[in-house]
């Protein structure tokens, strides 16, 4: 069997032009080269696979190259790699630079490249110091490492340091569809763009899974056989899911989400997904975000064409509860439920369909008219007014006349439960009571006799005694404070609290009733006065009351004397 190079190290680059997407630091190094501008000593840092100890070995390289050496020429004798994880002892550092102070056999320069240099310990770090601030002139340190902020303030104020970024899906997706080109290998634009993404920015692990789905799948890579070797979940799944959820199809979304937990995935890797999905289709919506989405071509016009069924505030609600789902996962004892349940309130957002509608309709007066009964004019909004087919005829008016009962309208602003006790509830009462006094009928066919002031009284004192007989004395007290007066057709009272009045305007409707009936005018209305001078009649203090006693009876006064009584 032939003896196989895996392709991380067969296309290791060889040039500073074939690293990928770190083209800021391999212009800095070129011209420092060019400009005899190179530092003695370079920490490189950055992320794993992203052409750290790659650049260093193109650098030791380039700089011993004179332009006569072969091709193939590596400078072997003039490269030292030390792994400091293995090597990280005071006698390693020590062995170092005992190397240091001898000359290149061939070549310029010896160079030292450290890897992992984090792993020294504190002894040998100071040990590197003072060779790593005042090498040989043929002699240059790179160091590289993943966890900077692990190495000594002194070592890095020693070092120029250049920081690797992560490579981006679209230059590692680019660079793997040059590897598939010079492999045979027929792949799909996504399914190279899905290795990228699985890489997670280093190169070195992109090349490693496009071998591995390779030997899977052979020279045709599809999504298809990506998505299955790497185990990773398919976009499809999260369109299918978000086209459920905005059907309002909740049975089929937890089938489809038992089938995805059935295929081995984590529930946890599942709602993530989701959420990423609900924010990519958030960023598809708006043009200069399209952008920010890291898919390729086919899957971006499913993103943008499932965005438009979304609308902005559903998907932003449904982040939330995603991202909410998301931290509360490790937590939950249940786990699936907590999916479950997050899946079913995603998939409520927009369902309306057991909601009843709350628009209130005026039946028209043709139903009156078939049902042989009299229409009731009601005034509300004009654009809730149906509109009337058919104008009843008139009825001549009469003494035995008995009015039409009132609407039912329902005056509740919002769909709250409110308790009967809260101040929000009676106030609704109130408004409810009071709109009821604008259901009016129609004045042509009610009775409007003349009425004298008296007959107003005597109708406004029977109500009072009715009320008080059945025990409802608050009410009947307030009445009695004061006696109506009549101008025109308009009843005024006058009260010294506004208490008072809130009590009158609850009341109103069961007073106005009574009193139009017995005068047999329906054109009567109320109207409430507060004066809160006319308070202190109805609130004396000892004193005034003493005054007023003592104004009718002299005698009073000289009981108090005689008894040398207080106030």
């Amino acid at each position: 069997m032939e003896h196989f190079v895996v392709s991380a190290r067969k296309y290791r680059p060889q040039t500073f032009k074939d690293v990928v997407g770190q083209q800021a630091i391999t212009n800095t190094l070129l011209n420092a080269i060019d400009n005899n501008h190179l530092a003695q000593a370079l920490l490189f840092t950055g992320p794993r696979g992203v052409g750290k100890t790659t650049c260093a070995r193109i650098l030791a390289k380039m700089i011993n190259s004179d332009g006569a050496e072969t091709g193939d020429e590596d400078f072997a004798f003039n490269v030292f790699e030390l792994d400091a994880a293995s090597n990280n002892s005071v006698d390693d550092i020590r062995s170092l630079t005992d190397q240091v102070r001898i000359p290149p056999q061939v070549g310029k320069y010896k160079v030292y490249i450290i890897d992992e240099v984090h792993m020294l310990s504190q002894a040998a770090f100071n040990a590197f110091l003072k060779t790593l601030e005042e090498p040989p002139k043929h002699c240059i340190f790179i160091l590289a490492t993943t966890e900077k902020h692990k190495i000594i303030p002194t070592i890095l104020s020693r070092c120029q340091i250049f920081d690797f970024k992560r490579i981006t899906v679209k230059d590692a997706k680019e660079y793997l569809k040059y590897i598939a080109e010079e492999q045979g290998v027929n792949a799909d634009d996504d399914a190279l763009h899905i290795i990228a993404q699985k890489a997670d920015g280093a190169m070195r692990d992109a090349l490693s899974i496009f071998d591995r789905v390779v030997s899977f799948s052979g020279k045709d890579l599809t999504r298809q056989s990506v998505t299955e070797n790497l185990n990773v979940l398919d976009y499809e799944t999260y369109f299918t899911s978000t086209d459920l959820i905005l059907e309002n199809k909740i049975p089929d979304l937890l089938l489809q989400f038992n089938n995805t937990l059935a295929k081995g995935f984590d529930g946890h890797h599942y709602i993530a997904g989701l959420a990423s999905h609900f924010r990519d289709l958030l960023v598809s919506k708006t043009p200069e975000t399209i952008e920010l989405l890291e898919v390729g071509e086919e899957t971006k016009k499913k993103y943008l064409e499932q965005s438009q069924k979304a609308s902005q505030a559903f998907l932003l609600q449904a982040i939330n509860l995603a991202n909410d789902c998301d931290l509360k996962y490790k937590t939950s004892k249940n786990q699936r439920l907590l999916i479950e349940l997050c899946l079913m309130q995603l998939a409520s957002i927009t369902f309306d369909g057991e909601k009843k509608n709350n628009r209130h309709y005026i039946i028209p007066a043709s139903f009156f008219k078939k049902k042989g009964i009299k229409p009731i004019a009601v005034n509300v909004p004009k654009e809730e007014t149906a509109p009337e087919s058919d104008t009843p005829k008139k009825q001549t008016p009469s003494n035995n006349f008995q009015a039409p009962q009132p609407a039912k309208i329902d005056l509740k602003s919002d769909n709250k439960r409110k308790s009967g006790l809260s101040l929000s509830s009676l106030r609704v009462k109130k408004e409810h009571q009071i709109k009821q006094m604008e259901v009016v009928v129609d004045e042509e066919n009610l009775p409007t006799e003349p009425f004298e002031e008296q007959d107003l009284i005597t109708a406004w004192n029977e109500y009072t005694d009715a009320i008080r007989s059945k025990g409802q004395y608050n009410l009947a007290s307030i009445l009695a404070m004061d006696v109506p007066k009549v101008k025109g057709t308009t009843i005024h009272v006058e009260y010294p609290a506004e208490t008072n009045k809130v009590e009158v305007e609850r009341n109103q409707y069961e007073l106005m009733s009574y009193i139009r009936k017995s005068l047999n005018n329906y054109d009567i209305s109320l109207s409430i006065d507060v004066n809160e001078v006319k308070q202190k009649q109805y609130a004396y203090t000892p004193i005034e009351k003493f005054e007023k006693l003592k104004e009718k009876n002299a005698n009073i006064d000289v009981l108090r004397k005689t008894f040398d009584l207080d106030i």
